[in-house]
């Protein structure tokens, strides 16, 4: 039987990696480097999907806007000095191969720069499995729909066809604006609440219940 849902285009950070703690850390570190007060966690997990620069414009708002190519600099070697101690959810490999199994393509759609993208691929050994991915330096950055209607375009999946599944509000606005269905899990970024404000197919809490929305709904 054919699934419901063609293509799968997957969040990466807080949804498939579980990242999301090194990011806000980073993002402290970085700011902190500029001699800038504290950035709280909230604010720092809110962007989390955002492209770089435009997130960090939400999360350090005191800094001129001509530093924060700077400050970006800064965020990324306080994020790739610590990138390698994180790791996939446990149960995503095994998620991952079972829905490539089933005949669903695999996407990635996501907030991260492409050399961060390649990195935690090839780290985590999973390039192979994904048929297209977009990042946000090589395409509009969340919720633009720019991303998705170019994985859907390359891969020649209408919308119809199509589950976007992520973490943060940034992609299930992503998904409205792309006309896909979306599906959010509550084990990354942003709270329940604000999830489940912007009507998701369903919120799973874990990777296991992803499993069994993916199984019985996708």
């Amino acid at each position: 039987m054919n699934p419901r849902f063609e293509l799968l285009a997957f969040d990466w950070d807080g949804t498939l990696f579980d990242s999301t703690a090194c990011i806000v850390k980073s993002i402290q570190a970085a700011a902190r480097e500029f001699g800038l007060p504290e950035v709280p966690t909230e604010r720092a997990r809110h962007v989390i999907g955002l492209g770089l620069e435009p997130a960090l414009q939400i999360a350090v708002p005191e800094l001129p806007r001509e530093q924060y190519r700077e400050l970006a600099n800064a965020y990324r070697r306080h994020y790739f000095a610590t990138v390698h101690e994180v790791t996939l959810f446990e149960g995503v490999p095994e998620l991952l191969h079972e829905l490539a199994g089933r005949g669903h393509r695999l996407a990635v759609a996501t907030g991260k720069s492409r050399r961060g993208l390649d990195e935690a691929l090839r780290q985590v050994g999973l390039h192979d499995l994904f048929e297209a991915t977009r990042t946000a330096d090589e395409t509009a950055s969340k919720p633009n729909p720019q991303m998705l209607h170019e994985l859907m375009d390359e891969l020649g999946v209408p919308a119809h066809a199509t589950l976007m599944i992520g973490d943060t509000t940034h992609d299930l606005q992503l998904a409205a604006n792309a006309g896909t269905a979306a599906l959010a899990v509550g084990f990354g970024a942003h709270g329940h609440e604000e999830l489940q404000s912007l009507r998701p197919l369903a919120l799973v809490h874990d990777v296991p219940a992803l499993a069994h929305w993916l199984r019985t709904h996708g």
